[in-house]
């Protein structure tokens, strides 16, 4: 399993590269958009709209709100901070909820749920690619190294359960290993960005640590819904929800800071 982890993760990050780096910026933003699309599909179930005629209208809402968000902020009818400022918002509502669980998951919440994790990734990813592709997979390397630095500390000196009725197999021991990961992509970070030690490192932990929070709710949602992948797009990975819900959620908190910060 682990081999196939990794093969199916080495030729990602190369799709990924191809992406960022070689497509034209038009047909890069579109991948993005479909990424968020894909999301969309997999997040049905968890509203209860699991027959593919009815995932495809779930998607075409999400699409269709997807336009609607661009048109608005085309406009200035919102702002992009705005935009924000309520998913950060939401994730940390999303924290308490984790903490609250298990709690009966209402299906009008579960829509809400998709369109404030989906729209503000969508545009916090669109947005931090047209400034900078380079900065954007900065912020997915964070979100990676909090992964993996969680997965191996957590096979090796993991105990204590981090959330056990919504990943039994998560640890406190791994999150602790995957910060110490990101700690150091910090410090890289404020060598490259040229920015101060003392803002990149809590800046990158910040993330790395809203990185688990979606990681959590995704799972949240799948296990109140009885699903264990949110779909069979990646071997030994899951589903594509499964690979973007730590994304998701550090997202619109990287596209805040790195504005803050001058990045």
């Amino acid at each position: 399993m682990l081999k196939q982890r990794i093969f199916t993760a080495v030729l990602a990050v190369l799709l990924l590269f191809v992406v960022l780096f070689v497509l034209p910026a038009t047909i890069a933003r579109s991948v993005i958009a479909a990424v968020i699309l894909v999301g969309a599909w997999e997040w049905a179930p968890f509203v209860g709209l699991s027959r593919p005629a009815q995932r495809l209208l779930f998607v075409s809402i999400v699409a269709g709100s997807l336009a609607v968000l661009q048109f608005q902020l085309l406009y200035g009818l919102v702002t992009v901070n705005a935009v924000f400022v309520i998913a950060v918002v939401w994730w940390f509502a999303a924290f308490v909820w984790i903490l609250l669980y298990p709690t009966p998951v209402p299906k009008v919440l579960a829509w809400i749920a998709g369109f404030a994790v989906l729209l503000p990734a969508w545009l916090a990813l669109d947005l931090v690619y047209r400034h900078s592709s380079a900065l954007l997979l900065f912020m997915l390397v964070i979100v990676w190294a909090a992964d993996v630095g969680a997965y191996f500390a957590g096979k090796r000196f993991g105990n204590v359960k981090l959330a056990p009725h919504i990943s039994p197999g998560k640890t406190w021991e791994g999150v602790v290993g995957g910060l110490l990961l990101v700690t150091l992509l910090g410090a890289f970070g404020a060598s490259y960005f040229d920015r101060p030690l003392a803002m990149m490192l809590p800046f990158c932990m910040a993330i790395g640590l809203v990185s688990v929070v979606g990681d959590l709710t995704v799972s949240l949602f799948k296990r109140s819904a009885g699903i264990k992948d949110s779909g069979r797009i990646f071997p030994g990975h899951g589903g594509l929800l499964d690979r973007i819900d730590s994304v998701a959620a550090a997202a619109p908190l990287f596209a805040l800071g790195t504005h803050w910060a001058g990045l």
